[in-house]
């Protein structure tokens, strides 16, 4: 009863009818009147956490590689995209899993393949055919290079378990090309008003480009919707690329998110130490490579930021590494000390880190282990958390609040 029950519901989302709900488990302490009721999700194997963990986690499916994890607005709808790629979707609350077809072809190696999948906040909708879809991916080019690259399209939905891309179109793409498979970073963050599209490229794991502005690689970019560069700009005048930036000195970014006051920030991996938190701004220059609090992985030393006061120097920092994996600001009502705080899963340390706010300053107020490596993290409708494991046959776990 309970699939028949999932497949009516997605069947209602797909033609245009509300999306419907699963059976409430109640509200965790401190959640708003206002706030969705928590959904009772199919399935599901118990993992264990410590004791001390304020909340409990059930695993779903297996994925191969997952990278990124979307909800489209308006729907308990979850896109994975998986690094070989493969876009697929999970259905909630009955868990049941959908193949999306259209995609480009992947560069597939290394930190390469299918990236970012993003959907326009302001086309929020319970139906969901027909809205706007974004993707990020490596894209091979002449000889042994490669580099990120950016598209669009609709997304159309046949049936409960497939959808397709029709019109997609590459709207961005890094320049040069080059060789290796490293430091794609390729994460989409959408302004709060809807009307811009920023872009974290990173430096191909080359170094000296993230400091040329005549590249677009080691940079935060600002767009139109349509991917061409947005006006105000602050190195529009030098032309070409340069008209896209917003900032640079950047190394490999994998996590950029706006906050609820509307700043944009950016997790960026490190060398041998020095992963950062950056406050993103207009023309600020972040260092890399000249400067880093972290040292090349042969050992050679890299001045930290405190020696060269050009460059802006991140608002947090940590030695050793904690390879941050993805960025989210937590605005729902499951964990209220968590509201506004921002949610950081990370991949060598298999942790999720929860860094309290206080303006544009952070504290790293927790940090919990997990069993594997976690790359990504996304808030879904109801306020509960979905993590992504990095590995092959990843799982999606799902975080609420401990009861009681």
């Amino acid at each position: 009863m309970r699939t028949l029950m999932t497949t009516l519901c997605l069947a209602a989302a797909l033609s245009g009818l509300a999306a419907c709900g699963g059976s409430p488990e109640g509200a965790a302490p401190g959640a708003t009147a206002s706030a969705e009721p928590l959904m009772r999700v199919a399935g599901g194997e118990p993992v264990e956490m410590a004791a001390t963990a304020p909340f409990t986690v059930t695993a779903h499916g297996a994925f191969d590689q997952p990278w990124a994890l979307a909800f489209a607005p308006g729907t308990r709808t979850l896109f994975v995209t998986e690094k070989p790629g493969t876009l697929k979707f999970m259905a909630l609350p009955g868990g049941q899993v959908g193949t999306v077809t259209g995609l480009p072809e992947v560069d597939y190696g290394k930190q390469g393949g299918l990236g970012d999948v993003a959907f326009l906040p302001g086309e929020s909708s319970s139906v969901l055919s027909g809205r706007t879809i974004y993707l990020t991916w490596a894209e091979a080019g002449d000889g042994d290079t490669r580099a990120a690259a950016m598209g669009r399209g609709q997304l159309t939905c046949a049936s409960t378990l497939s959808c397709r891309i029709d019109g997609l179109e590459v709207i961005w793409r890094q320049q040069p090309k080059t060789e290796g498979r490293n430091h794609y970073s390729h994460r989409i963050a959408f302004s709060p008003d809807g009307k811009y599209l920023y872009l974290a490229s990173g430096e191909r794991d080359q170094g000296a480009p993230a400091q040329d502005l005549a590249t677009n690689l080691g940079k935060v970019l600002r767009l139109n919707l349509d991917g061409t560069p947005a006006e105000g700009n602050p190195f529009a005048d030098r032309g070409g690329v340069s008209r896209e930036i917003w900032s640079y000195g950047h190394r490999n970014i994998l996590g950029l998110a706006f906050d609820p006051d509307g700043r944009l920030w950016d997790l960026e991996h490190g060398p041998a130490g020095g992963d950062e938190l950056n406050l993103v701004e207009r023309g600020v220059n972040y260092g890399w490579p000249i400067v880093s609090n972290g040292d090349g992985y042969d050992g050679t030393p890299i001045p930290d930021h405190a020696t060269r006061p050009e460059f802006r120097p991140p608002v947090l920092s940590w030695n050793p590494i904690i390879g941050p994996g993805d960025l989210m600001f937590y605005s729902g009502a499951r964990w209220p000390e968590w509201r506004g705080a921002a949610i950081v899963p990370a991949m060598p340390t298999q942790s999720l880190l929860i860094l309290a706010r206080d303006g544009a300053q952070f504290t790293e107020r927790a940090r919990y282990d997990f069993p594997e490596r976690m790359r990504a993290a996304v808030e879904a409708p109801d306020g509960s958390l979905w993590l992504a494991e990095d590995r092959t046959d990843g799982r999606l776990l799902r975080l609420v609040p401990k009861a009681g």
